[in-house]
């Protein structure tokens, strides 16, 4: 079959590599329609892959009983590139009861059993079933499970995993929901939920997509005030358009304080900006990945207003549901944030566009 393999920095390559096969009844094997660049795919691929680089080993270096993992720089080619998809289910396992061929699904990018003890406490970014950081599209960070930009993938536990695309949703507006919609949703949905109309702070940066995103599910669910602050002008324009206030630079205005803020960026000035602007009780979720061993956290700030900071894997399979409900009630767009869509063809060369979401689609 044929799979697009990620050679170095800016070049990938269409390869013939083997077919995966069943190996156990609750599998499936999927073939992928749509498939989106993730956040962290662009910055590996287009931007600099020496920040992903490091911040893998530095999960080597937190868990190094995982055997066969991370075992060189797991960003350094050839790996097999996507893990942000739509597929069709083409086979299925005699103990999978819950998809069927023929269905279009949604792909967790993460590896996940739905039977223990975390999966069941909404853990699934954290399966014990499976090495830790088990997913797609990661090379040997992520275990042997192939890529998104494939012919076909083997799904492990496909009752637990999959997610049927609901009826009369284009799969391509859904093919980010394996990743950076869900990234997005928890960061202001649950405390939305709790506090409905708070205001919102986002703070941009490299993990683009997943910025953008914030600012829509904060605005679709009734946030009176969604501020965006960034320096990249096309993300200014773009979060602009879904209705956020924008704001250029890198800190908000001072004295201004929100009970809900989010650090969109890779940097300890983006980390500290949307901690110092969460007002006293607040919460700061950060997407961003901290690979250093010292990163600058202002915790007297955070002492003094009762300030609460979130990070750590999205949870993927557990947050789908809650993305697809916002969207099926129509006031969640994400096609809105697709900057560009490109045929299966074209993928090599249309996924080091730099903007801030390709999305690749199958005829």
């Amino acid at each position: 079959m044929q799979q697009l393999t990620v050679l170095r920095k800016g070049r990938l390559r269409w390869d013939e590599v083997a077919e995966p096969t069943l190996q156990r009844p609750q599998e499936a094997l999927v073939r992928p329609l749509e498939v989106a660049r993730c956040d962290a795919d662009c910055l590996s691929l287009v931007t600099s892959a020496t920040h992903m680089w490091r911040a893998a080993e530095a999960l080597h270096r937190l868990d190094g009983t995982i055997p066969g993992v991370f075992g060189h720089a797991p960003f350094r080619g050839p790996y097999p590139f996507g893990h942000e998809c739509v597929a069709e289910v083409i086979s299925c396992g005699d103990a999978v009861r819950d998809v069927r061929v023929g269905q279009r699904v949604i792909v967790p990018f993460q590896i996940s059993c739905g039977r223990c003890a975390r999966c069941r406490g909404g853990l699934t970014g954290y399966c014990t079933a499976v090495p830790h950081f088990s997913a797609y599209g990661f090379g040997t960070a992520g275990g042997d499970w192939g890529g998104a930009l494939s012919d076909l993938m083997r799904v492990p536990f496909a009752d637990a995993m999959l997610v049927p695309v609901p009826e009369g949703i284009d799969a391509a507006s859904v093919a980010s929901a394996g990743d950076n919609l869900c990234d997005a949703w928890r960061t202001v949905g649950p405390h939305l939920e709790q506090h409905p109309g708070a205001p919102v702070l986002i703070v941009g940066g490299d993990a683009s997509s997943i910025g953008l995103y914030a600012a829509a599910i904060a605005l679709a669910m009734g946030s009176s005030q969604v501020d965006y602050l960034d320096t990249d002008h096309k993300r200014l324009e773009l979060a602009q358009s879904l209705g956020a206030q924008v704001h250029e630079g890198k800190k908000p205005r001072t004295g201004t304080f929100y009970p809900i803020t989010v650090n969109a960026g890779l940097t300890p000035a983006s980390l500290d900006s949307a901690l110092r602007a969460a007002e006293p009780g607040g919460v700061c979720t950060s997407v961003g990945i901290y690979p250093r061993k010292h990163v600058p956290v202002p915790l007297f700030a955070m002492y003094a207003r009762g300030v609460t900071l979130h990070t750590g894997l999205i949870n993927a399979r557990a947050t789908i549901p809650s993305v697809l409900s916002l969207i099926q009630s129509g006031r969640l767009q994400p096609e809105r944030i697709t900057t560009c869509v490109a045929q299966w063809d074209d993928a090599a060369e249309a996924l080091l566009d730099p903007s801030a979401k390709v999305v690749v689609v199958r005829e």
